[in-house]
């Protein structure tokens, strides 16, 4: 893995969830880590990683020059932002893209070269055939709201969403331009071969979410354990000859810097 640019993502150091405001203001709603960002980035460069991605709500939880700082002090190079949205719905839409320019315009502040977004909700009744244009036309904006600032923007596949497995994957890249960060975990408890994936959707990825899966009990893991060959994502990652960042995440481990410091050592060695 010599070759590629190793970031780590901040959400394990507490529990996940988001601002519980934008059950009425969705444009204040937020991803966030209920956790210390300062332990947080203290723990990854110990772990030996050069980068680090936040949720929306913990990038804006600081200014600019208080994350400046906290970067330097730590040598960490700020990747990319993680913002989520329903996306379907066209009278929330303008409320959702408003709080995804807020942490883009921070995220380009700071010179990530990353937006990450995942969502696309599944509606209580069902999903309906007009949810995956609507999704990509929301996505087609975020791609150009990312362009605009000088940002490359992703679309997260993610469980929980409409957009899970390979069959869903390809049809919504079908409908939008916006890259492919595929996160190898979500992809594989969807049923997806995420090697394969990589391969055939190779000309749209630049940036990539990897993580462990265990399928029984249902769990993510550092990348030394678990269900998936990380071995052959790295083999599929090396084939078409990707050499960006790769972000690893762990969303929950007791010990957070032994979870991170698990999957640098066994990347090291891949």
């Amino acid at each position: 893995m010599s070759s590629l640019k190793l970031a780590y993502h901040a959400n394990c150091w507490g529990n996940l969830g988001g601002d519980a405001v934008g059950v009425t203001s969705i444009t204040n709603l937020a991803y966030r880590t209920f956790g210390d960002m300062r332990r947080a980035f203290a723990d990854i460069a110990a772990a030996g990683y050069e980068g680090v991605e936040l949720f929306d709500g913990n990038l804006l939880d600081f200014s600019a020059d208080e994350m400046s700082a906290l970067l330097a002090d730590n040598g960490l190079t700020l990747v990319a932002t993680y913002a989520g949205a329903n996306f379907i719905f066209d009278d929330i839409l303008p409320e959702e893209l408003a709080r995804i320019i807020r942490a883009a315009d921070r995220a380009a502040e700071l010179g990530a070269p990353h937006l990450v977004v995942g969502g696309g909700a599944k509606r209580f009744d069902g999903i309906r055939e007009a949810d995956y244009p609507r999704l990509a036309a929301a996505l087609d904006r975020v791609k150009e709201i990312a362009e605009d600032r000088g940002l490359t923007a992703h679309y997260h596949p993610h469980l929980s969403t409409i957009v899970e497995g390979p069959a869903e994957v390809s049809r919504i890249f079908g409908l939008t331009g916006i890259d492919f960060c595929p996160d190898t975990a979500h992809l594989a408890a969807a049923g997806g071969d995420p090697a394969a994936l990589i391969r055939e959707h190779a000309a749209r990825i630049s940036y990539v979410h990897l993580k462990g899966f265990q399928k029984e009990p249902f769990a993510f893991t550092p990348l030394d354990r678990g269900d998936i060959s990380t071995d052959a994502i790295i083999a599929a990652l090396r084939e078409i000859g990707f050499d960006g960042w790769v972000c690893t995440e762990l969303d929950s481990w007791a010990d957070p810097l032994e979870g991170a410091k698990a999957s640098r050592s066994y990347l090291e060695s891949a």
